[in-house]
């Protein structure tokens, strides 16, 4: 298939982000086109359909604030949605606001190019569908790269092989099976219960023991969805001056974790460990800044892990060392629990001589130890934040990709725009707070900043805008300034790319969502500021 097309934006993906933006698009009468590799909506919650997959932010607080009777008429039903609801709820939008005849399914963008005789972008697809774009906006996802590590032998494996992130659509079937999982991150942490429930025997690979808090999850109470609803706007105003950009309903009064009392310290984390979910580290203000103080929080965990677990050697295994929080902290349903079960065994891959060597016809070989499988599950996580963007070859003026620039680690200004590419803007990109805040609440206010910068351009008479490389130089070190008053760059997490080999360490997010925001306000307000507009 050929075909050639002109229109005034190019959106790639069509998740949470890239529906907004056809939205916004459509809503000020710019034409509109978006190529999503999956044969529906929802991306990172069409991909990711394996078994026990959650959102870790509270649905009430997981949905777009755009709409008031969006909000009004979609009803949650748990605590924490379900991958299938919340996929459900894309599905929803995408009709209701009538996005998909903007979308064309099952087809990937393999290369985008600028032109600058013209100053239009020309976007190729898998299908040879080749479109003419003014604007090109990525909003390919921060987690939707899937990894799949070299390990010899990996596709030699004769039965059932699947990535937690590439999950078919039909399940797969566990009962009486011999299952293996590689992996213990969030998604591992979050279907290793739910396949132990029916499995004949459950194997897990572990590298890397992992902090996990008690998600606490249930059925939502009727009244409270219904308060929620009738305080949205409150609620929702109150999460944007959040550091996270959720949590304002639970918030609990900060204190210094070294300056209180022990006994009263303990009696705060137990109620907090009681309550569950991820703001299991926001009461102390020091734990993400002082590892003295971190170690009291981190210590409290590995306690819960030794009572939880009934066999003290799987406990020692299953307890992580270090700091608690500088990976993202995981909440589960019954993880540690899961380990008491008969048909569950764990075995520590991070030892020379129990490491993973090789994937065989018929299981997996650690050292000397052979384990028959039946189903082998890789929840080996993703190519964090770059990934996506750079499985597509963007070339931009003078013919310089964008995987040769990045190639020392991404360089943005404000996650929005890179020097060099004129008119292509990244959602939720390095240099942003993305997945160190709710993801809706990100992309909303990226696509909105998108659209009014845009409409700035038209309204003015400009062709083009552009980062400037004196304002990405300054803003990554500032991203880099800011990361380094915490604990988070002390650890190996895929913040800094360190789950992919070869990768260069640097850690990609931007931390702290309410001062991200001022900031990129007061640049729209001071005409876009740190960009050339011609």
């Amino acid at each position: 298939m050929s075909e050639q097309a002109n229109v005034d934006v190019v959106v790639v993906g069509a998740g949470f982000a890239g529906l907004y933006m056809i939205h916004r698009m459509v809503r000020t009468g710019r034409s509109v086109v978006c190529f999503e590799g999956g044969t529906d909506v929802g991306g990172t919650w069409y991909w990711n359909r394996y078994p026990g997959c959650r959102c870790d932010v509270e649905s009430l607080e997981y949905s777009y604030d755009f709409d008031p009777d969006l909000q009004q008429e979609w009803q949650w039903t748990e605590k924490y949605a379900t991958q299938p609801e919340i996929l459900r709820y894309a599905q929803h939008v995408a009709d209701r606001f009538e996005l998909r005849p903007h979308i064309r399914f099952s087809t990937r963008v393999t290369s985008a190019a600028f032109d600058e005789a013209d100053q239009r972008w020309t976007v190729t697809a898998d299908d040879g569908t080749v479109t003419s774009a003014r604007f090109v906006v990525m909003a390919t996802g921060c987690l939707s790269s899937a990894n799949m590590p070299e390990i010899e032998g990996r596709d030699s494996f004769q039965g059932t092989l699947a990535h937690t992130g590439r999950y078919p659509k039909e399940g797969i079937e566990f009962t009486g099976k011999r299952v293996g999982i590689i992996g213990t991150g969030s998604s591992g942490i979050q279907a290793i219960p739910v396949i132990a429930r029916t499995a004949g025997h459950l194997t897990v690979f572990q590298r890397t023991a992992q902090f996990t808090i008690p998600a606490r999850n249930g059925p939502l109470d009727p009244a409270e969805q219904a308060e929620v609803k009738a305080n949205y706007a409150e609620i929702v105003a109150a999460n944007k001056r959040m550091f996270g950009a959720f949590g304002s309903r639970h918030r609990r009064p900060v204190r210094v974790a070294l300056e209180t009392d022990p006994e009263e310290f303990r009696r705060e984390m137990e109620l907090l460990w009681e309550r569950g979910g991820s703001l299991f580290l926001s009461t102390f203000r020091d734990l993400m800044r002082d590892p003295a103080a971190n170690q009291l929080a981190a210590e409290f965990v590995r306690e819960k892990i030794r009572q939880t677990v009934r066999d003290p050697e799987t406990a020692r295994k299953l307890t992580p060392d270090g700091l608690i929080g500088c990976k993202r902290l995981v909440i589960d349903t019954d993880y540690f629990e899961t380990y008491n079960r008969p048909n569950v065994s764990l075995v520590d891959v991070s030892a020379k001589g129990t490491s993973i060597t090789r994937i065989t016809p018929t299981g997996v070989q650690c050292g000397d130890e052979h384990h028959e499988l039946d189903v082998l599950i890789f929840a080996t996580g993703f190519d964090a934040m770059t990934g996506s963007l750079l499985r597509v070859d963007i070339v931009g003026r003078g013919g310089q990709r964008l995987a040769d620039v990045w190639d020392g680690g991404p360089v943005t200004y404000l996650g929005l725009g890179v020097h060099g590419f004129p008119n292509l803007f990244t959602v939720t990109g390095p240099g942003s707070p993305s997945v160190l805040a709710n993801m809706i609440v990100g992309t909303e206010q990226h696509v909105e900043w998108i659209s009014d910068c845009i409409d700035h351009l038209d309204a003015n008479g400009y062709r083009t805008i552009e980062a400037q490389p004196e304002s990405v130089q300054r803003w990554v070190e500032h991203v880099n300034s800011v990361a380094d008053q915490t604990i988070f760059p002390t650890c190996n997490s895929w913040y800094v790319g360190a789950n992919i080999p070869g990768k260069p360490r640097v850690f990609m997010p931007l931390l702290g969502f309410p001062a991200y925001v001022d900031r990129c306000n007061e640049v729209a307000a001071n005409a876009y500021e740190g960009f050339a507009l011609a």
